[in-house]
Order: structure tokens, then sequence, then C-alpha cells
């Protein structure tokens, strides 16, 4: 893995946003395109931020007035799960095909009992030595 590159697993397709923009109109890009981030940047294309959907729970827990809307008006029911016999591979390849970072861990007798994330399997994949040729 150490001849795998930043520019060939990067990707390219980004959407900016100006340090101006509302905060409302950078929600919409996001939701629209379903991406978790945009990149803040000046006239000249040169980098001032990001602002991801983790910036977007501090906005809220800090707005002002509060909004008094329940979790059950925004969650997701359409849940995908995992069960912890699931290979990774398979995770993987379903997490970026619906294009999310979560994926619940369910048992049939004990329901919910963990979660997997990107950034799990990042950390995994940190870690793994390529195999010697056999």
């Amino acid at each position: 893995m150490d001849d795998i590159f930043v520019g060939r697993l990067m990707s390219s397709d980004l959407h900016t946003v100006s340090p101006d923009t509302l905060v409302e109109e950078a929600a919409n890009v996001m939701l629209e395109e379903g991406i978790g981030s945009v990149m803040v940047v000046d006239g000249n294309n040169d980098l001032q931020g990001i602002l991801t959907t983790t910036d977007f729970v501090g906005i809220v827990a800090a707005s002002s007035p509060k909004a008094e809307t329940t979790v059950a008006k925004y969650m997701s029911t359409d849940v995908i799960t995992t069960t912890v016999q699931d290979p990774i591979t398979e995770v993987a390849e379903t997490m970026l095909e619906h294009g999310f970072h979560h994926m619940p861990v369910v048992s049939d007798t004990d329901g919910v009992i963990g979660i997997i994330t990107t950034a799990d399997l990042t950390s995994y994949l940190s870690h793994v030595q390529t195999p010697s040729p056999s």
C-alpha cells in the first residue's frame, strides 16, 4: 500500500462555497449533493476553511431561539444495519454505495449492540500490512 498515493484515491468533484454564504444555503448544497462537507474558498479558490455535518450539530445546538422539534421529524427510519459476523469489506461497500458513515451493529437477541464507522474502517486500514506473495 506504500505506492498508493493520495492523487489516486482523492475525490476531485468538490463543492465549494464562499465565506459569506449563508449556512442554510451551504446545508442545502450538502443535502442536494449528498455530501458531508463543503470547502470554503475565496475568489481565488484559496482554501479558507471547511464546513462539515459535524459543524451543523454545533450550529443547531447554539441556535437561538431554540427549535422545539423532536428528532422523530428528521431521523432516518430506513436504517441499514450489520451484524458482528459480516465481513468489513461488505460493510465498506454498503457504506460507499449508500453514502453514509455510520452503520448500527445489531443482534437478533439484544437489539443494537454497537456501531461501525468510516473512521473505524480507516483506522483498521492504517494498520494493515501488505501481505507477502505466497
